[in-house]
């Protein structure tokens, strides 16, 4: 077995945290997962009477971050992982849906992955090492109408993932982008916010991707256990990626995506040369 890490791991209530919390218990890692309630905060800590505790966090209350995580320092122990994987999916037309759902957005899904690095950094940077792992998507690599706003998130919390990584790699300190395709979690049923619609010329465009979604919920080919399992492993790794896919369904796309990328960029390629000198 490998050796007994402490895994600080925001949302544990469902979906990818529940799953990697529970498997990283399995194995006898210690977790501190973050929760919105007591009753959840009490859910969770009977899983395991010496390796599971809570903690009740929004991730949008930035003022609060540092003190919790400088309690959990020093009642629990040295965070040797964090892995931010809070967050939700916001579904609609870009036209149509309001700035406050894309602030919304960005203050879960990038401004509370933000505060929570920083809050931990200056642990890690002490001891020379850690890791952080930032549950991304698929959707931080390609896109699809209907979820721009989400993937404007996920396209940032990749780059600032990436950049994180040159940063703080010569500190001892790994940042792996944990970027999922389809699973079965409550991604797209209970935990997506979705805009009413109201412009007609995007039905088209729209509807068949939101019936997609809607069909497939529930159904979907991904094991969230698996990419716990997966995400441990990149864990233990001795060089643990900076970016990670996870599922057949996103390494297909992307691939695609990328392809597709080369075949542009090729195309504009004496355009693009041309700006020189």
């Amino acid at each position: 077995m490998q050796s007994s890490k402490t895994l600080l791991i925001t949302g544990v209530s469902s979906g990818f945290g529940r799953a990697l919390a529970q498997e990283a218990l399995a194995i006898g890692h210690k977790v501190v997962g973050t929760v919105r309630s007591s009753q959840a905060k009490h859910d969770f800590e009977s899983l395991s009477a010496r390796g599971a505790f809570a903690r009740v966090l929004d991730v949008t209350d930035f003022d609060a971050i540092d003190g919790v995580v400088s309690e959990i320092e020093t009642s629990v122990g040295p965070i040797d992982v964090l892995v931010n994987n809070a967050g939700y999916g916001h579904e609609g037309i870009m036209e149509e849906s309001p700035l406050s759902e894309l602030r919304r957005q960005f203050d879960v899904n990038v401004f509370g992955a933000v505060a929570m690095m920083k809050a931990v950094l200056p642990f890690m940077r002490t001891r020379r090492r850690g890791h952080i792992l930032n549950i991304t998507s698929m959707g931080g690599f390609i896109t699809m109408p209907g979820i721009a706003y989400y993937c404007g998130s996920k396209f940032a919390l990749e780059g600032i993932s990436e950049a994180l990584s040159k940063e703080v790699k010569p500190l001892g300190i790994a940042v792996t982008a944990v970027a999922p395709g389809s699973f079965r979690t409550d991604w797209a049923g209970r935990s997506m916010t979705r805009t009413p619609r109201s412009v007609p010329d995007y039905d088209d465009v729209f509807d068949p991707v939101r019936e997609a979604r809607e069909e497939k919920s529930g159904k979907q080919l991904g094991d969230p256990r698996k990419a716990a399992r997966a995400m441990l492993a990149a864990i233990a790794a001795d060089r643990p990626p900076v970016h990670l896919l996870l599922g057949s369904d996103a390494l297909e796309l992307v691939r695609g995506k990328l392809s597709a990328l080369e075949d542009e960029i090729r195309g504009w390629e004496t355009v693009t040369v041309s700006t020189d000198g």
